[in-house]
């Protein structure tokens, strides 16, 4: 059975975590010291009233950090307060799945892609030339359970980088960041197969992946590895 969406968020923060959270009535703060709008977001379990956002984005203030809300799909009342106090749509996400067992019927050419973790140098030098810097990669330092870096290497040379962990029985890929002069030689759909692999010999049934609805080339990846749109999401950020 695909993961439902409640599930695949709780994935999300599992394999992506923040470094702390705060519970303030139905809201929920995120700290994460640098390492992006997914683990520094807040959420609000609905239903939430003006009275508690307003509470919300002082606390956010307080800690230096400019209010900014996660709206997943299917909260609309939400959506609408937000946008009444002034807040911006950014980045809005796919939450993409396929089952493990449609994305295990080939192997990558051997010495190509590879599982490591701790991550070695050059993967971090990889992300961080697409902006993946220390901050994010505390974030998959954080991650509790089953973890990996993926790297693959192209025409003899370091070409991309990615990070893949598990929660429940789903392995979520995060950070997939392959170099601008290796693009378009197939290496984003073999790391996605490798991840897949490593999934599979550790009893997870379904890959995921998080998209910006603006990264057509990766969305057209995903949905011709047989990925589907589970869930969206998007932020809320206060202008």
């Amino acid at each position: 059975m695909t993961p439902d969406p409640a599930m695949l968020h709780a994935v999300a923060e599992a394999t992506w975590p923040p470094a702390a959270t705060q519970t303030l009535g139905p809201v929920t703060l995120r700290d994460g010291k640098g390492g992006g709008k997914r683990v520094s977001a807040a959420t609000a379990t609905p239903p939430v009233t003006a009275k508690e956002i307003a509470r919300a984005e002082d606390a956010m203030r307080a800690r230096g950090q400019a209010p900014l809300f996660q709206v997943r799909e299917g909260e609309d009342d939400l959506d609408r307060l937000l946008a009444g106090r002034g807040y911006g749509i950014v980045d809005p996400v796919n939450v993409l799945v396929a089952p493990v067992a449609a994305l295990v019927g080939e192997r990558p050419p051997r010495l190509t892609i590879f599982t490591i973790w701790e991550p070695i140098e050059i993967m971090r030098e990889i992300w961080a030339e697409g902006g993946i810097g220390p901050a994010r990669v505390a974030v998959m330092e954080r991650a509790a359970g089953p973890k990996t870096g993926l790297f693959a290497r192209h025409a003899d040379k370091p070409a991309a980088a990615g990070f893949a962990a598990i929660s429940r029985d789903v392995c979520m890929v995060h950070a997939l960041e392959v170099r601008a002069h290796h693009r378009r030689a197939g290496l984003g759909r073999l790391m996605m197969v490798q991840a897949a692999l490593w999934a599979e010999a550790r009893g997870a049934a379904h890959l995921a992946v998080l998209c910006t609805r603006a990264n057509a080339p990766a969305n057209g990846l995903y949905a011709a590895m047989g990925f589907r749109v589970a869930t969206t999401y998007h932020y809320r950020q206060k202008e």
